[in-house]
Parts: C-alpha cells; structure tokens; sequence
C-alpha cells in the first residue's frame, strides 16, 4: 500500500484560522477538505505538502440558502447535502441530477462542493455544471474576500485563481429565467466514474420556442473543464431543430485541448464530446 510523505497536520476551526496557517506556511501547505482527490494524490506522492490544514471540521462553510434571486452554497457543502436539497431540486435540478452521478455514495458523503472546484480536475462533473450555471465565486485571504466569475477561475489542469494563501468559501448561483431546462449528461468511466466526455447544458426560451441564451460546458474530453463557445453561439436566436442541434454540436469540441489515453483517443473523445453534447441540449430542451 502507497504512504504519503510526513506532513505537519493542522486542524482549523475557523476561516480565518485557515487564512493564518496559509499565510504561515504558503505553497508548502495543502487544504483538506472531503479528502477524496488530495488524500491518493499524496498515496501515489504527486502531491506531497509538508503541512496539511484540515478545514472539514468549519460548519459555518456547510448550507444552502435563499437569498433574493441568489441561491449561495457553502464550500463545504457536501454532495449528499446537494442531493437531497429541495430547495435545490426546485430551483437548480441540475445540481441534484448531477450529484447522484458521482462516484459512489461514501465519495458524495464527503466530497465537497468548493474542493472539487478547487481541485479543478477537468474530468470531474460537478466543475462543469458549476460554470454551466455562470456561478460566482467567494474566495477569502488575508486581504478580505473577493469574487470572481466560475469561467475565470479554472486556469488549467488543476490549476485556478486561487492565491497560495486563499481559500474558496462560498459558490453564488442567480436564479434562471422562466422556459429554463438543464441537464447533465456523461460517458464514465466504469471503474473510476470520472467523465470520459460529459457535457452540462442550460438552455432558455422565448415563448415562441426560440432559444434566449444556451451555457454548454464540456467535461472529461480535454484538458480542463471549458465552455463550448461556438456551440452556444450556434444556437442562440434559433429555432432549435434537430438539425440546429446536430450543427452546433458538431463544434462542441472546436477549441479544445482533446486527451489521448488508454480510454479513448483524442479523435475518439471529439466524437463523443459531439454525441453526449448533442443529448444533454435535447434534454435540457425537453425541461425547458
């Protein structure tokens, strides 16, 4: 069995003790939160932090509330918690519809909402039902907080916005239009359930059928998790027939830094990404 590398436990019991320990020990230290991606990394030693803060324990960090024409997500909200919301599967089905689809119940039992944005793994579902939704972002420092856009934020390959001494606290989701439907939908792999290709839609109507505004974000396909523009701005202003769909999603993958690995070909993922993008608008269609 792998072991991590000897590592500094530091167990926080607030926001800003956190901040303080990050500001103590900068790139040298690593937040754990459900633990579910940070905890194997450091097994297999790709990552190894000499000091760990342990935030799972900060309840303050844990809700989901109304507020106004906002509905605001503690980082620490676990999936389980977004599942069963039923202010969520009222407002935002998307969220509940997709957490139910990750890994296995122990995983959502800990798994958090702010650590996989934060993680940025680009083959994880919930990032990209989170830039799907156009959330904002609540990051915290020693500077106090300040927001940023979820398209902004997920830089790269486990990469984002985040300074080395911030921590993400709250996820802020508007309220969608009236004739709003969404859906995720994903090819998994079967032993780890991660996206091979997964796409999250969320598309809005006129009255009339026509289409008002269209976010399609693809997963898994390439190197992070990216909104597929050329997509998106095929089918605004049309009437979205099945031959609109099939020539906006022939460009879902335009763009993209494709993967190659032992599940599928970069050729084989921009094919996928087309079909599984095709599928989400057409159920995102059918709620709306």
């Amino acid at each position: 069995m792998s072991i991590p590398a000897a590592f500094d436990y530091h167990p926080a019991k607030t926001v800003d003790e956190a901040i303080e320990l990050l500001q103590q020990y900068g790139d040298e230290a690593k937040l754990l939160a459900g633990g579910h991606s940070l905890i194997p990394a450091m097994k297999l030693r790709l990552s190894q932090p000499e000091h760990l803060i342990d935030i799972s324990k900060i309840q303050e960090l844990a809700y989901i509330r109304e507020e106004g024409d906002v509905i605001a997500i503690g980082a620490l909200t676990t999936y389980t918690q977004v599942e069963r919301s039923e202010l969520l599967r009222k407002v935002f089905p998307l969220m509940p519809e997709c957490a139910s689809h990750i890994a296995d119940q122990q995983v959502r039992n800990r798994g958090t909402m702010g650590g996989c944005i934060a993680h940025a793994d680009p083959s994880a579902d919930m990032p990209g039902v989170i830039l799907a939704l156009k959330a904002e972002l609540v990051i915290q420092g020693p500077n106090g907080k300040r927001t940023i856009p979820a398209d902004d934020f997920i830089l790269g390959t486990f990469e984002t916005a985040l300074e080395p001494n911030e921590m993400l606290v709250e996820l802020r989701f508007p309220k969608s239009p009236a004739r709003t439907g969404s859906a995720y939908i994903k090819l998994s792999n079967r032993a780890s359930h991660y996206a091979i290709a997964g796409c999250a839609a969320v598309i809005s109507l006129d009255s009339d059928g026509t289409c008002s505004s269209a976010s399609v974000v693809v997963t898994g396909s390439a190197m992070q998790t990216t909104r597929a523009s050329a997509t998106e701005a095929a089918l605004v202003g049309k009437q979205l027939t099945d031959d609109v769909i099939a020539e906006a999603t022939s460009h879902a993958a335009d763009g993209l830094e494709l993967v190659g690995d032992i599940h599928g070909s970069p050729e084989y993922r921009r094919q996928m990404t087309a079909v599984i993008a095709r599928r989400t608008i057409k159920s995102a269609i059918e709620r709306a």
